[in-house]
Formats: structure tokens, sequence, C-alpha cells
């Protein structure tokens, strides 16, 4: 029974609707300024189960994320999909003219950027989390300060949205992932994705012949995301995600994956939410 679930930001942030729309409203959220605190509340007990944002179609991987998925030893047991619409909020009573500073997460400035160029008188400003800044912008009375975050978040604060979904690329969606300690949490039935990672020997045509296996075994790859091991230098390792119509055959591949690969590890299974 999930009672406690932990989010990186506050109230009105992205993860916290991604929160509502997987778990419910009979959780109690925990509030977390950065993903360590999120995992951090996961080891002590603090929370069972957290939400965190793994890539986004325009930005792309969130890439220190997976490692603290990996580091840590935990598990994706589910994931989610939302469609991230990036509003610019301010206290009422201003435009686009009366904006200095623009605070807000750096993947939201990053999906934003083309929109402010129209723009070169406001600063944009890097900070932990896009309903946090909008939060401190109504408790502070901040005037000449502006947010970017999500349409939630401009009514739990009281703000007045400027401009509507700035994003760069209209359709933007993120995929969060759901983590916990164990990995028991969908039955082999319902299991249609697996998130891996593995390290291969540096020759000719390593990847190839892994990328065989999984054509072999009926499996799809969705997603091949490299990350260099630092104790290594030039060495890496490979996260990678696969969806299959048969569990037989995801067995099967990573029967194969384990004896042809130097370290080979299964960081979740579930199910596909693009289904």
């Amino acid at each position: 029974m999930i009672k406690t679930v932990a989010i990186q930001g506050v109230k009105g942030s992205f993860h916290h609707i991604v929160s509502q729309q997987y778990f419910g409203d009979e959780i109690t959220l925990k509030e977390c300024l950065t993903f360590d605190e999120v995992v951090q509340s996961l080891l002590t007990g603090e929370s069972d189960a957290v939400v965190m944002a793994l890539e986004n179609s325009i930005a792309g991987s969130i890439i220190p994320n997976y490692a603290l998925i990996d580091n840590h030893n935990l598990h994706m047991v589910g994931e989610h999909y939302l469609d991230v619409q990036h509003h610019l909020m301010a206290l009422p009573n201003q435009d686009i003219n009366d904006i200095v500073e623009v605070y807000s997460h750096p993947m939201a400035l990053l999906q934003c950027k083309e929109f402010f160029k129209k723009y070169p008188h406001i600063k944009l400003v890097e900070d932990k989390d896009t309903a946090e800044v909008a939060q401190r912008i109504r408790t502070k009375n901040l005037k000449g300060v502006a947010a970017i975050a999500s349409k939630l978040a401009s009514e739990l604060f009281e703000l007045n949205i400027i401009s509507e979904s700035i994003q760069t690329i209209k359709q933007n969606e993120t995929r969060f992932v759901i983590v916990k300690k164990e990995n028991h949490e969908v039955s082999e039935s319902d299991i249609s994705k697996a998130s891996i990672k593995f390290e291969l020997e540096h020759k000719r045509g390593s990847l190839a012949a892994m990328l065989n296996v999984m054509s072999d075994c009926k499996l799809n790859l969705t997603k091949i995301q490299s990350m260099p091991k630092i104790e290594t230098p030039w060495k890496y390792a490979f996260f990678v995600d696969v969806t299959f119509n048969d569990y037989g055959d995801y067995k099967k591949a990573i029967s194969i994956m384990e004896i042809m690969t130097e370290k080979f590890k299964i960081l979740g299974e579930f199910k596909d939410a693009k289904l």
C-alpha cells in the first residue's frame, strides 16, 4: 500500500501532477528540492515510492537520474507520460514588458529558449523547481519576476498567466518513472517493458551483437543511452529500454545478454505506458 510519495519540487510542479494521475489523491506528498533528496527519502523509508522525470521529447535524457537509480540499486516499477505545457506567469497586472527576470528549472528553460529570443531584455535564471519559483513570487510579492510552470501552479499561487504554452515544440512530453526499493510490483503477465543496463568489452561489433540478440528474440528497442564510466576513461555503460509482447521472449534475451556482457543489470520491469 503506497502511503507517501516523494517528488522533486513542490505542489503545483509537474512531478506533483504525475503523482496525482498515477496514484490518485489518497497519498501523502513529500516535497524535495533535489532528486538526491528524493532518493534519500526512499532509502531511509520516509517515502514508499518516488516519481522521477527521466527524459523529455525536446530536451532529451536526464542522465543524472539514471545514475541515481543505478548507483542506489533502485527499481523502476512503472512509467507515466505527461503532456508538459509550460506557461509564463507572474503577479497580476503585469505584461511581458514588465518582466525583467524569469526563473525556472534548467530543463524548462531549455524547452522554452526559442520563445525568449523575442525578448532580449529578459534575464533567464536557472532555479531548482518550476512551481517553487511560482510559490516564491507570490510569497515575496516579487514584481518584474516571472516563472515558467504549470497551470496548476498558477492556480495554487494565484498568478496571472502572461503567455500560454511557450515551449518550443507544442507537443512536449516528459517520461516519468515510478521508483521503489523492490522490483516485484507487476505480475509477469502484465510486464511488457524493461529497462536494463550493461557494459561491453571494447571491441568491434560488441554492441551490434547485443542489438542482434534483441532483434532475434523479438524485443523492440525503444531507447538506448550511453553513459561514460568515470573510473574507466573512454569506456561506457549502456542504458536500454525494450518492449515485448511475450515475457518468455524477454527472459530468453536476457539469459543470452547476461553471458555476452561484462556487467548486466535489470533496472526495472513494468507495463508499457504507451500501450
